[in-house]
């Protein structure tokens, strides 16, 4: 009988019924059922659920001990929780009752239930059934939308008579809501985990993106400035030499004052010319400060160069990049996973603006005391006339400063980075020492 069959008959008080069944306490083990079932959806925490689902099983069938047993991710059924008659927590050591009572419930779907195991003839207890000198077993599978997750089993010593007419109908039913409740349980917990996972990858992802912008602002503002230093010094180096040429055109025939007005222009400019020339070292300051001192700590590559991956690809400049990777194995190497993340962000960027649904490959292998990294794309390539330039700070020829700022975070980890040459898009090289 199903348990909303039961409820209804519990709410309509149907007397008839229970009376054609003989079965005067079943009224009572029904409304035992009800509240437990009512108790036991009250909670979503997995370890709570399996607490009060075995605390009432025992209660209800008077049993001394009982566990839980759920099925694992390989399929294997993974001992939960136990609880003695007082409410006590078992130890899984605890857990030495006959497995194959377990199995075979589990694998059958069908509930067990035995009473006077040592006289009865028709059973063939195990060892442990025997050792343990147990009495009465009960042992329900825990079955929710067809689909087994588990087992529910308690036992005692002691002998007791209950029909199996009764067992079914308040064991098999607790049983079935139970494995509901867990479900539900299971579902819930796994939605956290869920959320904790993306929280923690939005959380990398912004502080990913926190400093490629810093990386980008700083560098953005040190190439502004070098471009206007560049150009002003210029402008100032060419007034002077046509200073300079005039005062040799005018020759003795310049008055003192005229002579007197080129010597203070003279001055100013070089003092002007000497002003850029300190704002462009700050320029030069600025972009190298871009990069944050080293912090090295022992890690996988491989690893850091999958979250990269993982952070980045939600990005709307992501969106249509297919990434494949070749990761073959790769001894620990010590180096700054926040700048070699910032490296992986800058190139994976530029293949990104160079061609929008770019297929960017990265391969990683070992040799000669080092660790490789090939990054390629099939986008538009690299100009030729640039490309002995792509690693230099930037200039009027060659503007971009990210592959500038890669040169950068290899160099502070005496590595080594490379264009090298290809047929189709840009292929970047770079390399750590195994230290």
């Amino acid at each position: 009988m199903k348990f909303a069959e039961f409820k209804k008959m519990v709410d309509n008080k149907d007397g008839s019924v229970f009376v054609k069944d003989q079965s005067v306490s079943k009224i009572k083990n029904l409304e035992a059922i009800l509240d437990i079932v009512n108790k036991i959806n009250q909670t979503l925490i997995l370890e709570d659920v399996l607490l009060l689902v075995l605390k009432n099983a025992l209660e209800l069938t008077n049993s001394e001990r009982g566990f839980i047993v759920l099925i694992d991710p390989s399929g294997d059924l993974e001992y939960k929780v136990g609880l003695d008659s007082e409410g006590n927590q078992l130890p899984k050591e605890s857990f030495s009752i006959s497995t194959s009572v377990v199995k075979d419930v589990y694998t059958t779907g069908q509930s067990k239930f035995i009473e006077g195991v040592h006289s009865d003839a028709d059973f063939d207890p195990s060892r442990s059934i025997l050792r343990l000198e147990l009495q009465t077993i009960l042992c329900s599978p825990l079955i929710t939308e067809n689909k087994k997750i588990g087992v529910v089993y308690v036992d005692s010593k002691h002998l007791h008579k209950v029909k199996v007419s009764e067992i079914t109908n308040t064991f098999e039913i607790l049983a079935g809501q139970a494995a509901t409740a867990i479900r539900n349980a299971q579902l819930y917990a796994n939605q956290i985990s869920a959320y904790n996972a993306l929280d923690e990858a939005n959380k990398q992802l912004i502080q990913a993106e926190r400093k490629a912008l810093k990386a980008s602002i700083d560098s953005e503002i040190g190439q502004a400035l070098q471009g206007l230093v560049h150009l002003a010094l210029l402008e100032t180096e060419s007034s002077m030499r046509v200073i300079e040429a005039a005062q040799k055109n005018l020759g003795t025939k310049n008055k003192i004052s005229s002579a007197s007005d080129f010597d203070r222009i003279s001055l100013k400019l070089k003092v002007a010319a000497d002003s850029i020339s300190k704002i462009q070292k700050y320029a030069q300051a600025l972009l190298e400060t871009s990069i944050m001192n080293l912090n090295k700590d022992s890690g996988d590559l491989n690893k850091t160069i999958q979250s990269v991956i993982r952070y980045i690809s939600p990005i709307k400049t992501f969106s249509k990049i297919v990434f494949k990777t070749e990761f073959n194995n790769l001894p620990i190497v010590h180096y700054d996973s926040e700048q070699i993340q910032q490296l992986l962000v800058h190139i994976f960027t530029n293949s990104a603006q160079a061609k929008p649904n770019a297929t960017i490959n990265i391969k990683t292998y070992s040799e000669n005391e080092k660790v490789v990294v090939v990054c390629s794309d099939d986008g538009p390539g690299i100009p030729h006339y640039i490309s002995d330039l792509v690693f230099n700070p930037p200039s009027a020829e060659k503007p971009g400063y990210g592959l500038f700022l890669c040169k950068n975070i290899i160099d502070r980890h005496s590595g080594e980075i490379n264009l090298s040459k290809t047929e189709i898009g840009t292929r970047i090289v770079f390399s750590l020492p195994i230290v």
